[in-house]
């Protein structure tokens, strides 16, 4: 059975949240969904969030998975409020552990912070199946980004998170901590060995001023013109090409309060004894 998709582009963020589904009135999987930020008054918002849970109630669908990409360094999950009006299990890569580790030493977490993923309902492993309804998603290793990103494919769709975007704008950054160039190179690679007419689906794009924002690829169109990883381009070209332009990027506008948030499965940190939670900045560490 081949997927419905319906995209939702969040341009203050550049990111495509993702429904997926069998059927109307059947069920699906929502991926990457953005909880709104400002990050001058530290203030959420559930308006891209609610756009989703209108849909979803529009088409009668029943929620089965919330799935993350990744931990992701550029906008704030709203997996745990669609949990909360949806229903569904949050799931992400099962290196997410690695992550953790390395963000509760950041911003040196709470003691009781644990580290082994459970704040997820599920950590998927490498090839692992699960069931949307009628429909069966397979989790795709893809790190190098981070050590814990997964792509979902759902038959000829395949929904891959930071690792390529649309072929004029390239690939993901891989300066992250736990991030590896060279192991984003053989992940994508990996990707570009499926069928020419794979189609892919991006979590971000961020559109040169010619052209409006998209976000569905396929394989044949990144191999042939990506212009950071199409073919003829070498693992050592790659990493000396990434390496270089990572050097020049800023930080992401929201990478300090998203990971907090993320790694959290969406949940915020939990309230200190004046009933307010905190997002941590840590001073001359990033």
């Amino acid at each position: 059975m081949q997927p419905n998709i319906q995209a939702f582009f969040d341009p203050v963020t550049w990111t495509v949240t993702y429904v997926v589904y069998d059927e109307p009135g059947g069920s699906c999987a929502v991926i990457d969904p953005v909880l709104d930020y400002d990050p001058k008054a530290g203030r959420t918002k559930t308006v891209s969030a609610d756009k989703v849970i209108a849909f979803v109630t529009e088409q009668k669908l029943t929620v089965s998975w919330l799935l993350e990409t990744h931990a992701h360094a550029d906008h704030l999950s709203s997996a745990d409020y669609l949990k909360g009006k949806l229903g569904g299990k949050t799931a992400i890569g099962d290196h997410i552990p690695v992550v953790q580790q390395t963000f509760k030493k950041l911003f040196n977490m709470e003691p009781q912070f644990a580290t082994d993923g459970t704040q997820f309902d599920h950590l998927l492993a490498e090839g692992e199946l699960f069931s949307v309804g009628k429909l069966t998603g397979k989790a795709i290793s893809v790190s190098g980004h981070t050590p814990a990103d997964m792509a979902y494919q759902f038959e000829d769709a395949i929904f891959i998170g930071d690792t390529l975007f649309m072929p004029d704008v390239g690939t993901a950054r891989a300066d992250f901590p736990g991030g590896d160039a060279r192991q984003l190179y053989r992940s994508i690679r990996r990707l570009l060995d499926f069928p020419p007419e794979t189609r892919l689906f991006m979590c971000h794009d961020y559109p040169p001023k010619d052209r409006s924002a998209q976000w569905q690829s396929t394989v044949a169109e990144e191999r042939a013109h990506n212009i950071h990883v199409h073919d003829g381009v070498s693992e050592d070209q790659f990493v000396a090409m990434r390496t270089a332009r990572d050097a020049t990027l800023d930080m992401p506008v929201l990478i300090l309060p998203s990971v907090q948030l993320n790694v959290r499965a969406g949940q915020m940190p939990s309230a200190e004894d004046n009933g307010v939670s905190y997002f941590k900045i840590p001073i001359n560490v990033l």
